[in-house]
């Protein structure tokens, strides 16, 4: 392998992990205060990308309109499902609420199927995503800058949040002790709302930039990237912010390396990822930055 196509993979893993961290993030919010893996993260993928692409070929919006309505609607979305499927059974045994969540990604699927129809559509690329440029013989589309770029500041802004804001402070008591928070005054709902609709945005973003990365809108698109990045977020350790950008970055990387240097291997890429998901659990369960955390009952 030359220098050149190193860079070139590299700089596609770099991407491709920045869109994994930012998705895993949603994850691990939603686990840090409920204990909950939210199956149906992955299917806001689908929602936003679907929304952004009617907005354009129906109603001829420009394309940051368009991506603004997808995320704002996605983010009402991913509130509803945690107020209709997640907050009745919140007194409920843990492997109820993990059977509703695994239903509410087969029916969001499933009525994505009903309303978008099972045939693949194109996504439409706007020209300011799509420019490549030639540095040093290595072609880099200038979506590779922006992935990165945005899940960074995104990152920055919501660590801010979390650390300097009252809302930040309240998820973070939440996150510790949700019934001991409530008896503080702090409401609960509200926190957990806020918590599902910032994962919910974050999945948007990253549905929308996957979307631009590889361009073919199906109704089963979010289950393998949704997959992958709650990989990514145990890797890094699940209810850790920066673990689960660490691990997105790490995923992302060794996937398209791995396939570059062992281009035999290309077919297992996505089992490459469970195998990584099972070595994690046996040798640290807690994920690279995780902390072992009591079970809430």
């Amino acid at each position: 392998m030359t220098l050149q196509e190193f860079l070139q993979n590299f700089a596609n893993g770099i991407s491709l992990g920045s869109l994994y961290a930012l998705i895993a993030i949603g994850y691990t919010m939603v686990y840090g205060i409920l204990r909950l893996i939210n199956f149906a993260h992955g299917e806001m993928i689908m929602v936003a990308a679907y929304i952004a692409f009617y907005t354009v070929f129906i109603f001829s919006m420009p394309w940051y309109i368009s991506f603004f309505i997808a995320i704002i609607i996605t983010t009402i979305v991913g509130i509803l499902v945690e107020r209709l499927a997640y907050k009745p059974l919140r007194s409920s045994p843990r492997v109820t609420i993990l059977i509703s969540a695994i239903g509410v990604s087969f029916f969001l699927q499933n009525l994505g199927i009903v309303l978008f129809t099972g045939r693949p559509k194109a996504f439409q690329v706007p020209t300011l995503f799509s420019q490549v440029y030639t540095i040093k013989g290595v072609n880099i589309v200038s979506l590779t800058f922006f992935i990165p770029t945005i899940t960074v500041v995104l990152l920055i802004l919501l660590v801010y949040v979390i650390n300097n804001t009252k809302i930040g402070m309240a998820m973070r008591a939440v996150a510790k002790d949700y019934d001991t928070s409530s008896l503080m005054g702090i409401d609960v709902n509200k926190i957990i709302s806020v918590t599902f609709g910032i994962g919910s945005a974050l999945a948007a973003i990253g549905g929308i930039m996957w979307s631009m990365k590889f361009p073919q809108l199906t109704p089963t698109m979010g289950l393998m990237p949704g997959l992958k990045c709650f990989i990514a977020a145990v890797l890094g350790g699940i209810g850790n912010i920066t673990g689960a950008v660490v691990g997105g970055f790490i995923l992302g990387l060794t996937e398209i390396l791995l396939v570059a240097f062992l281009p035999d291997l290309s077919g297992y890429r996505d089992a490459f990822a469970f195998i990584l998901l099972i070595l994690i659990l046996l040798v640290k369960p807690t994920g690279i930055l995780g902390e072992k955390i009591a079970e809430k009952v």
